[in-house]
């Protein structure tokens, strides 16, 4: 809906995508579908939920055997996103590199987009 032609909506790091494949594989399921609702401290929060069937209106994103599907209302805030996984000593996790992003809490669990895209 919001892209560039020949443009990904959003890119997906070797890591994710190898964690991705994993627990689709793991769960069944037909990809990991992201969205932002409202929320948290900042205003906003991403969503995460494995699917068991892709939504006609989702923008599609594959990529060495993972499926990223993105909500149709998400589409302008997380055009231009890499997605990451990362594994630290204390947690790990999903991580999302956004540019429409203006501020975030400190915990890195709430957002905020820039008031042009309506966050």
């Amino acid at each position: 809906m919001f892209g560039i032609p020949g443009k990904q909506a959003v890119t997906i790091t070797p890591k994710a995508a190898a964690q991705i494949a994993k627990l689709m594989a793991r769960d069944g399921s037909q990809g990991l579908r992201i969205g932002v609702k409202k929320g948290g401290c900042a205003g906003m929060e991403y969503t995460m939920d494995y699917v068991a069937e892709v939504d006609p209106l989702d923008e599609v994103v594959e990529q060495d055997g993972a499926r990223v599907m993105i909500a149709p209302m998400a589409q302008m805030f997380l055009f231009g996103t890499e997605i990451d996984y990362e594994v630290s000593l204390l947690e790990s996790g999903f991580k999302f590199r956004n540019p429409n992003v203006v501020d975030a809490c400190g915990c890195g669990e709430s957002i905020k987009f820039d008031t042009a895209l309506g966050g």
